[in-house]
């Protein structure tokens, strides 16, 4: 089996503007989350958010494809790189705005049944002069985030666009490694981005009681639910042969992962956590490891009531007690679909340093599990990182040192 290597890593959250500041932020212990509200008919509530207002998706990847690029010591144009970025929301903030513009167009017209016109513009993400434009709309589409990316470093090879809820970052990865693992790439860029603070994603969340109404606080006793946060994670991906031929940085290697769905609810994760469960196996099996060989989980860990209580059974029944365990959406807020990305990052940062990074509003743990409540060092070898996203899919992959 080809070896699969991370050698660039881009990320952006409410922790900082880059990979480092992140790791800074997360390792001290901060958290990114503040009281926020930038839509004027929504109460206010904490937020994991870039800046005051919200991130334009468009913006963010371009910025978070130059940091993994620039980090790994790559130059568009790269033609042969594949393309695997995924969002479990991509333009939905857009979609949101062009449906209001559209409202206002309609009654300024005093409800006469002249049909709207409007232009928008993806890139600076605010309503332009009213003289309609179709790739304007079409830059809005799913797919359209990878295909610009594509588009940014030249990239000729396949391009995919994954979604799968909250297990999108981690999907993503494992499609990537596919690619280079079956020989129709040897370099590929990939993970999540979101932007999914919006006001239909804010009332639908909240509609299902799954929001804090004052912070995340994953596997406590007194915790309330997510907080949403904005941020991308992107790697880039070679074949170790690919990276040793160019002598470059390696952050550590891709060993597995599973993939599951639980077939089971809308929302509710299964009550025994028998997919994720197969998931985790899966994931042991194909990576030629056992519970015992790991040193870390970056768990879910959602800081909703459900989650944590059946991730903590899943860590509970498949591994020892000794095994260290942390959440960091307590520092970053949940970004949905990039969450397994923004963790699968901060993971590789804990094998390069031999730090565990914190589960960051933890104060009265619930669960029987090795909480890590501050940084610490630690000796790690081998991690696995877990995602559960709405609709039961699972996806767990597993890192290690290269060897």
């Amino acid at each position: 089996m080809v070896a699969v290597v991370v050698t660039g890593i881009g990320l952006v959250s409410a922790l900082g503007k880059n990979l480092e500041d992140s790791w800074q932020q997360l390792i001290a212990g901060q958290s990114g989350i503040r009281w926020h509200q930038p839509f004027s008919e929504l109460e206010p509530r904490p937020l994991g958010m870039i800046a005051k207002q919200p991130a334009h998706m468009r913006v963010l990847t371009q910025s978070v494809v130059t940091f993994a690029l620039k980090d790994a010591g790559l130059f568009p144009p790269l033609p042969d790189c594949g393309v695997v970025i995924g969002s479990s929301r991509s333009y939905q903030g857009l979609w949101e705005q062009m449906a209001r513009q559209m409202r206002w167009d309609t009654e300024a017209q005093g409800h006469k049944g002249t049909e709207s016109r409007f232009q928008f513009s993806p890139a600076q993400q605010l309503p332009c002069s009213p003289s309609s434009s179709l790739e304007d709309w079409l830059e809005t589409l799913p797919h359209m985030n990878a295909i610009a990316a594509a588009r940014q470093i030249g990239a000729c090879g396949m391009v995919l666009a994954p979604m799968a809820a909250c297990a999108t970052g981690i999907w993503a990865i494992a499609q990537a490694a596919l690619l280079i693992q079956s020989g129709q790439c040897q370099r590929v860029i990939a993970g999540a981005v979101e932007a999914p603070i919006t006001p239909l994603t804010i009332t639908g969340f909240e509609q299902m009681g799954a929001l804090a109404k004052t912070g995340a606080y994953p596997f406590d006793l007194y915790r309330e639910g997510l907080v949403l946060g904005e941020g991308g994670a992107l790697f880039v991906l070679e074949s170790a042969e690919l990276a040793h031929q160019r002598q470059a940085k390696v952050y550590g290697q891709i060993l597995g992962f599973g993939l599951t769905a639980d077939a089971y609810h809308a929302n509710t994760p299964e009550p025994e956590g028998r997919s994720a469960i197969a998931a985790v196996k899966q994931c042991l099996e194909r990576s030629h490891l056992s519970p015992n060989d790991i040193d870390y989980i970056h768990a879910h860990g959602t800081a909703t009531l459900l989650n944590d209580r059946i991730e903590s059974i899943l860590i509970q029944r498949l591994f020892p007690k000794s095994v260290a365990v942390s959440s960091t959406k307590g520092a970053t807020g949940h970004t949905l679909g990039a969450s397994g990305a923004l963790g699968v990052a901060f993971s590789l940062m804990a094998m390069k340093q031999q730090i565990l990074p914190p589960c960051v509003g933890l104060s009265h743990p619930e669960f029987d599990l090795d909480l890590v409540r501050g940084a610490r060092q630690s000796k790690i070898q081998r991690v696995l990182c877990f995602s559960f996203g709405f609709g039961g899919q699972n996806a767990v992959i597993a890192l290690a040192q290269e060897s």
